[in-house]
Parts: structure tokens; sequence; C-alpha cells
């Protein structure tokens, strides 16, 4: 064996004994002569020590060595000359004599540093391109130690509630009403492609007709779509699906997993039911349907008190069918002029002509439309915001979404400036969980002119809107929930259709999906549920998003071992790349590279 102790085991009850370590060397220290090494494996650090008055061979290597060499040793634990006990390390209060020192890599020197504070400074592709350095720093190691935990407490949470784990394929067909595909050209079916599977979906409610009742998966997903932060291009869910379940019971199953999980990872005890709040109420009062619930800062409705205002950009707005929004962003009055700039700049980036605003300062309201506004619309916009001196409001005018949306990410905005400034404070470990439910089952698309499923069309209705479907199919809300946390989707889910019937209404007389394209493209499933269905529903949430909350991070990048940049390659492998001639002839394609 290479080892006898990994290099945060030793202790003083190990005095005397001759031991074997083995692991990168994270430092070197020469004082008078005597050589110390700091060696580190994946569970910590242990102090060498080379005397080479007493061994001069040992000397010479030791003298060899450079940081992150890969070395063995083997010695006897000595205690540390008083005075030179490091209490932070659970071995700081001895140290291995070495006798004998294998060398079993030279390391060059690393192109960054490979502790925390360096590496943190690195730009990141140059991270990504070494990234079997980069995850040698003690923050990504914890990163994925926190990954696996947080999976292995997912898995043995489903198994006590007897879901059983499935593997579903990764080669399924081409769906291309969803998310951009990525196709894989058959050999053996010329002109033929597969798709990497975006999302089990179709497979679970499958297993679910086969009887499977409680069936889970650690699946990994792809989706050709712009990369981001919290956004790869392969990706890991959580995938869960039950029989003979409604709403209510995906969401205490659901709760308890993560219930579970914070309390194994972090041992924190999160408060359970969730707050649920309807799709509405979060875009009316937050602006988003994913809100952080950590601040206040709420959007307000001044519709009905603008309607036949003088300020006729208002009043038109109203009895245009659009509506007048506000939001009072405390304490920001003292915003400087190049804040306010790239507020508005936002703002019109989500389709604002501008953002108006009231500035209210030294008991004046500031403002060029507040020449325009009555005694009596102040007077409710101070009653309905709390205004005081130091605020400034923030308006947006336009159709119900829009002014939402608007306001919903000047909120945001506005909340980052304040906590710059130290007048809000936004923990990061104040866990906020939230259902939204109720939204809209289907969305009118105006490109398309038709309607378009919210989120899938395997969304059963809500039963007693069920009547709309022909009529007033905006009208109709779906049984979909999502579960947010501080103003971050997890993930989300449904009770699903599983009458036949009712499944192919939905495809052809609303979403009017042509019938020979039903039937091509979902007719198996339709099939399938005609030989019983029982009624069934599901949740999936992103793995990677869930491991970055729990780690403290902003980006998934940072809780995946081997991560794509913002372009979508792999630094380190150097992909994507061309592939040969003959490649593409065995598959009866060819490339049209645009000059």
């Amino acid at each position: 064996m290479y080892r006898t102790h990994h290099c945060a085991q030793l202790t003083q009850a190990d005095l005397g004994k001759t031991v074997s370590l083995v692991g990168w060397v994270d430092s070197l220290r020469d004082h008078g002569g005597i050589l110390f090494i700091d060696l580190r494996d994946r569970r910590g650090i242990t102090q060498v020590k080379i005397d080479p008055q007493e061994n001069a061979e040992l000397g010479k290597l030791g003298a060899s060595l450079k940081p992150e060499s890969v070395i063995g040793v083997t010695g006897k634990v000595v205690p540390r000359p008083e005075g030179t006990v490091n209490p932070s390390l659970p071995t700081g209060a001895v140290e291995v004599d070495a006798t004998s020192l294998t060398i079993h890599n030279l390391s060059d020197t690393p192109p960054f540093p490979l502790d925390d504070a360096g590496g943190e400074k690195v730009n990141e592709d140059l991270r990504l391109t070494y990234r079997y350095l980069d995850l040698r720093r003690p923050k990504m190691r914890k990163n994925l130690q926190v990954r696996h935990l947080a999976t292995k407490t997912i898995r043995d949470y489903f198994d006590a509630q007897e879901f059983i784990e499935v593997e579903t394929p990764a080669l399924f067909k081409s769906t291309p009403e969803g998310a951009r595909e990525y196709l894989v050209p058959s050999r053996i079916h010329p002109g033929q492609f597969y798709a990497l599977s975006q999302s089990p979906q179709q497979f679970k409610q499958i297993l679910m007709v086969a009887g499977v009742e409680r069936y889970f998966q650690i699946a990994r997903c792809f989706r050709d779509e712009d990369l981001r932060a919290d956004r790869q291009m392969e990706f890991t869910q959580v995938d869960v699906e039950a029989s003979f379940v409604e709403r209510e019971d995906i969401y205490q199953v659901f709760e308890g997993m993560l219930k579970k999980v914070w309390k194994e990872v972090l041992n924190v005890d999160i408060p359970t039911p969730f707050q649920r709040m309807a799709f509405v109420d979060a875009m009316n009062r937050f602006g988003v349907d994913k809100p952080d619930l950590r601040f206040g800062l709420e959007l307000v409705d001044f519709s009905e008190t603008f309607k036949n205002s003088s300020f006729k950009v208002f009043q038109a707005t109203v009895a245009g069918g659009g509506v007048i929004k506000a939001l009072n962003a405390k304490g920001l009055a003292d915003l400087t002029q190049g804040e306010q700039k790239n507020l508005e700049d936002v703002a019109k980036s989500l389709g604002a002509k501008g953002l108006a605003f009231i500035k209210v300062e030294g008991g004046e309201w500031k403002s060029p439309i507040v020449k325009f506004f009555s005694e009596a619309e102040k007077a409710t916009l101070t009653e309905k915001l709390g205004v005081a001196d130091g605020d400034i409001i923030f308006f947006a005018a336009a159709p119900w979404e829009k002014a939402c949306a608007i306001l919903g990410r000047i909120r945001l905005e506005a909340a980052a400036l304040l906590q710059k400034r130290g007048k809000l404070s936004i923990r990061p470990d104040d866990w906020k969980f939230l259902w939204v439910i109720d939204f809209p089952l289907m969305t009118y698309d105006e490109e398309e002119k038709r309607y378009v499923a919210t989120h899938h069309p395997f969304t059963a209705p809500v039963p007693e809107d069920v009547q709309y479907l022909d009529s007033d199919p905006k009208r109709v809300r779906g049984q979909h929930y999502d579960v947010v946390l501080n103003g971050m989707e997890l993930g989300g889910g449904s009770i699903r259709i599983h009458q036949p019937a009712l499944q192919k209404k939905v495809f052809e007389d609303v979403l009017k999906i042509p019938q020979d394209m039903v039937e091509s493209r979902f007719g198996y499933m339709l099939k399938a549920f005609t030989y019983g269905a029982p009624p069934h529903g599901g949740i999936a949430f992103g793995l990677d998003r869930m491991v970055a909350l729990l780690c403290g991070t902003t980006s998934i990048r940072d809780v995946i071992a081997f991560p794509k940049t913002q372009k979508g390659q792999d630094l380190m492998a150097q992909s994507p790349t061309p592939v040969t001639e003959k490649q593409l002839r065995d598959l009866h394609i060819r490339t049209v590279i645009p000059e």
C-alpha cells in the first residue's frame, strides 16, 4: 500500500508510530537547511520534516522537489517543537520525521496559484484550460464533496420513500417544439437522426403506464441553448414521477427531500410546508415568476389612480388596456447619475421607452413628471408606497406582463444598489423557499398566431378550467408548480394529462399541431394511454443549481467537474473539433461551412 494514513489523520495519539503518506507537495520551506514539506491529499495536510544532516541522500531528493510534485514519504510521527504548533490544522501538533522519500512525479510550475485566494483572481478561461489544477483548490474539492453528499442524500431519501431509480435513454427522437436539440446522425439509418434527450419527460410518463408507480432518476439532459452562469448545454436534473398523486402529494414529498438535503449538507432545518403563491400574485407583487422573498420592495398597481390623470402617458396606457406599476426603492434617492442611467438602460432593454421616476429629497418631490400629478394622486402614492424622505419611486406604464417584467428587474437592480450602500441586508443563507402555482396553461404566441404550452403540452389543466379550453384557452390554469429559492427556479413539474382524448384535444384543437404530426411525434404515447394510464404527476429540478446554492456560488460551473464555457467550449480538451471526411461519409452527412 502507498499509505498507512491520510494527511489529515495523524494526531498526538499516533506519536512514535512509523507511517507512510502520499500526496502532493502543497508548499516547501527551508529553515536553516532543514526542509519542511506540507504534504496534501484529498483529506488535508501533514507537515513532513527532512533533515539533510541525518540523511544526506534524502536531503538531495528533497532539494529537487517543486510544489505540486507527487511524493510518498515514510517516517516517524513526532511532536512539533514548542511554538510551532498550528492549531488551525487537525494535524497541527505533529509532524512526520521522514526516513525515506519516493518521488512519483515532479511537477512543472503551475500557471496560477492553487490556493483559493490566488485562484479566484485568475481569469476563468485559464482555470478551465487547466481544470485538473483548478480542482485541486480547497474550494473546488469541497464543492465536489457537497455535490456527492447532496446526490447521495437524494438517492437515500427516494429509496426510503419506495421510489425506484430507472435509467431512460439519452438517445431519443427529435421533438422540435421544445428547446433547441442536439442531433445525432444514424450510421445504420442514413439520413435519419436521434436527438439527445432534453428531459426524460415522455419516458417517465410511459413508466407510469407500465405500473412502476414511483420513479426517480439522476438524469443527464442536453439542450443546445445559449449558456450563462446558471445554464449549461449538458446538465443534471433530479427527475421524479409518481402515480395516483395530486399536487399536494408532490409538494409534501419534494419538501421532505429538500429538507433532508439541507439538514445533511448544511445542518440547517428548513421550515415546511413552503409558502404558496399564485403566478399572477408573484408577477403583480415582484414582477417575476421566481421572486426573491429575502427583501421587500414590492410592486404596487396604480392603474385605477391614473386612469383619468392629467399625465397623458399614464392615462392613455390605462385606456389602452395597459397598467401603471410603481416601486418605491426606499432610501435610494442618493443614486448617482451613472447608476440612474444604468437603471434606465435596463428598462429599455426590456422594451420600455424610458424609466419615469420621482425622487423625494428635503421634503420635495423632484421629477420632470411630477408637475402633471394632482395632490390626490400624490397622496395615494404616499399612502400606498409609504413614501418618505430619501426614497425614489420608479414607474412602468405598459401592458401588464411587460410592466411587471420591467419593474421586477428594476427591483433586483435597486436591491443590489441598496445592499452595496449597507441599507439592505440580503443574506445568502436566508433560505426562502416558495411554490409558485396556477400558471396559465397556454400562452398566445403573436408570431405564430396560435397558443403554445406555457411549460409543456402534457400539463393537466385545473379541472374547473377545462370548460374554457375551446372558448378561452388563456383563462385555463395549469396544474403546474415551480419550486423557487431566493430568486432562482430550482425546478418545476405538474400533474399530467392521463386521458388520451384530452391529450389529443390539447395537441390538435388548442395547440393546432397537425394530426399527422401528432401521430408521428406522440402517437406511441397516446396509444399507451389507451391501455390504462393512471393519474400521475412529477417534478424535475436542476441538481447543478441546487448544489451551487448549497455552496454559496452564483455559477453552476463551479460545481460541475468539467463544464463548458459560455461559448460552449471545453478549453481543457479543446472541443468541439472538426472530424475526418471518413467519419462524415460513414454517417452519410457533409458540412457546409459559410465563408
